[in-house]
């Protein structure tokens, strides 16, 4: 008789009844994930990992007795285990999930919103999926694991436009998705480029607020500038412009000039910003003068719209396997042939800067 599949064994901390009791009813509506046991504080969510140890800790970083960073520090020095933040949507939130993803955090997601019926299902989207997404990460190897929720593609947001290359002009524009490991993936890409590299658009994806907090911080460490993007931005040699959590941002153009529109929009491969939409935009306005990106990350958003970039003219590129945190995203853009080279992720700067 063939043995189930194992289910994803989630340890639930946080100082909030209220919120270990939504969490709980959120993951376990997923046949595959398990909820081994809840904990008010690290002390106590301590004892019960001994007595036996989860795939996935989900963990709140504002907390009485310990606070959560100071507990992921803890595991990840004495005994691993892929860990999710869960930070509310506040300027300080924000900048200790950030401390957390540096002390071995394998996602951060804000905390479920439970005050309207769209709130909700979005929140259960991210969770189950952040819970599944960190029972894979690369140091801690699962089984695969299917997605049932229904994906919208980047069509919900902007048309595909017929495939045509457009005539290269000398402004070029870069083009990067990254999900899971991300942030340091894009800390060793943005440190990599000189001042006068192409204009850069990113899509991270990350809740609101957070995003503002991780692009000042890599303003404060690369040569490039770096802002989170606002609607109407202008896309200039030299600078990044990251897409704000909980919107989606595209490429337009206006004459020679390239900008970006930061706008609402459903969640599109469950995510918003979604790398899709990003790189739909820019295979319509940039066409063969764009380099189109896709970095670390579970999933598949993004491989569709980097092959559009590609039959539109665009030189593209994949991160590769041993890079990566989670070789999700590329691999799915890899295996639809939408990436011209795979390459580890200190040469990705490189071919972000080769001529054409």
């Amino acid at each position: 008789m063939a043995l189930e599949n194992k289910k994803i064994r989630v340890l639930i901390v946080d100082d909030s009844a209220v919120v270990r009791q939504a969490m709980s009813s959120i993951l376990q509506t997923d046949p595959e994930i398990e909820i081994m046991g809840t904990a008010s504080d690290p002390y106590i969510a301590a004892k019960r990992i001994q007595m036996e140890v989860p795939d996935v800790i989900t963990l709140d970083v504002e907390m009485p007795r310990m606070d959560g960073v100071t507990f992921l520090k803890k595991i990840m020095t004495q005994h691993p285990i892929p860990v999710v933040v869960i930070s509310s949507l506040t300027e300080e939130g924000s900048q200790t999930a950030l401390k957390a993803l540096e002390y071995g955090a394998v996602e951060v997601i804000a905390k479920p919103r439970m005050d309207t019926k769209e709130f909700i299902e979005e929140s259960r989207i991210r969770l189950i999926d952040a819970v599944k997404t960190a029972s894979k990460a690369k140091l801690f190897p699962r089984h695969n694991v299917l997605r049932v929720e229904p994906k919208l593609s980047a069509d919900a947001v902007i048309p595909k436009a017929p495939t045509m290359s457009m005539i290269k002009t000398t402004e070029v524009v870069v083009a990067v998705g990254a999900s899971t490991g991300g942030t340091e993936a894009l800390r060793v890409f943005l440190e990599a480029l000189p001042a006068d590299c192409p204009g850069i658009v990113i899509v991270q994806h990350m809740p609101e607020n957070f995003t503002r907090s991780f692009a000042n911080r890599l303003n404060e460490l690369c040569t490039v500038n770096v802002k989170e993007a606002e609607n109407g931005d202008a896309v200039m040699p030299g600078h990044a412009l990251i897409a704000p959590g909980n919107k989606h941002m595209l490429l337009k153009r206006s004459g020679a000039k390239y900008y970006v529109e930061v706008k609402d929009g459903p969640l599109v491969n469950r995510h918003r910003p979604s790398v899709d939409v990003l790189f739909r935009s820019t295979a319509r306005y940039a066409g063969a003068n764009a380099i189109g990106i896709i970095m670390t990350g579970m999933g598949d958003d993004g491989a569709r719209g980097l092959l559009e970039m590609k039959e539109a003219g665009a030189r593209t590129a994949a991160q590769d396997e041993e890079t990566c945190v989670v070789y999700g995203m590329p691999k799915e853009a890899v295996q639809l042939g939408a990436a011209d080279q795979v390459l580890p992720l200190e040469k990705l700067a490189q071919f972000a800067v080769k001529p054409f």
